[in-house]
């Protein structure tokens, strides 16, 4: 089967190319790395089931292909409110360019969603019914409306033209892979820790999180393309951290010597965040199995590398 990865070099993405690759399939990947690395692939460069290509989705797209996931956008507020503009082409053009793929070739396409687009949540847990509470105008919002946009595109081209699409909507998710400076709260607080620098919260620190460490993500993925489902899928970790124990395990795992500090709250951050995955429980006979202190020490050995290498 030739499958093409869209953001195939980016953190999520890299580890799907790996899997499919593992799993006897060809990858096509296309990254434009603005913000993903060549080196997240440097096992595969040779591999001759693997081809990169260095292009945007938001170009016109020509592949002969049998599956395509899209996972073609900045996905940290750090990056995503860097290059807004950029976050919401790839969310719409490039979603219609990919979607436009797909329907040339008859081919399955699952778009990576995301819990951003409940916004700050008025419900707790979130689950696929919920609409979301989203200020289309605030910093957020060129990623969080983009996405939903996304999916209302995708629901549009399956019912208009019949293309089999499936959507996860992915809670937060870490692992090796992701960049030193992603901005988001594991790989800000492991490397601080690591350095023995001031780790920065948010807050009070007591905000919710759910983490999901990227091998269960992958797994998830590939459930969700091989089920006979096209509506949203909730892919995430229900188990519910808030950002002050997540700092302070981090501490203790990397044995830092670390002082925290507290920083007011960004505008429109979720104060709380769950997914209910009982939807992918029953659909996809899926749920999380690595622990968050198991995924927490192999992240940390991850960037422990990196920074010596660096």
């Amino acid at each position: 089967m030739k499958i093409l990865v869209a953001g195939g070099a980016g953190f999520i993405g890299s580890h799907l190319c790996h899997r499919l690759i593992n799993n006897g399939q060809t990858v096509i990947c296309v990254d434009n790395f603005i913000t993903g690395q060549k080196e997240n692939l440097t096992s595969l460069l040779n591999n001759p089931h693997f081809s990169l290509i260095e292009q945007d989705v938001c170009a016109p797209l020509d592949f002969e292909v049998h599956q395509i996931y899209h996972l073609a956008s900045p996905a940290s507020p750090l990056h995503y409110q860097k290059n807004p503009v950029l976050t919401i082409r790839s969310n719409t053009i490039g979603t219609l360019n990919l979607l436009e793929l797909a329907k040339k070739n008859n081919a399955k396409i699952l778009f990576a969603s995301t819990s951003e687009i409940y916004g700050n949540p008025q419900k707790h847990p979130q689950d696929e019914s919920y609409f979301g509470n989203v200020n289309p105008v605030g910093p957020r919002s060129c990623y969080d409306e983009s996405k939903r946009c996304a999916e209302s595109i995708f629901s549009a081209y399956h019912k208009e033209c019949e293309v089999n699409i499936r959507i996860a909507r992915i809670f937060n998710t870490y692992g090796p892979n992701m960049h030193l400076n992603d901005g988001r709260a594991v790989s800000n607080f492991i490397v601080s820790a690591l350095q023995n620098d001031i780790l920065s919260i948010n807050g009070d620190g007591e905000q919710t999180r759910s983490f999901m460490y990227i091998d269960d993500l992958i797994d998830g993925l590939l459930k969700l393309m091989k089920a006979e489902i096209t509506s949203p899928v909730n892919l995430g970790n229900p188990k519910e951290i808030t950002i002050k124990q997540l700092a302070a395990d981090i501490l203790g795992l990397t044995k830092s010597k670390s002082k925290i500090i507290y920083k007011p709250m960004p505008q429109d951050d979720p104060v709380r965040r769950k997914p209910d995955i009982s939807k992918a429980v029953k659909i996809l006979n899926w749920k999380p199995t690595v622990s968050l202190e198991t995924g927490l020490k192999k992240t940390i050995e991850y960037f422990r590398l990196t920074l010596k290498s660096g």
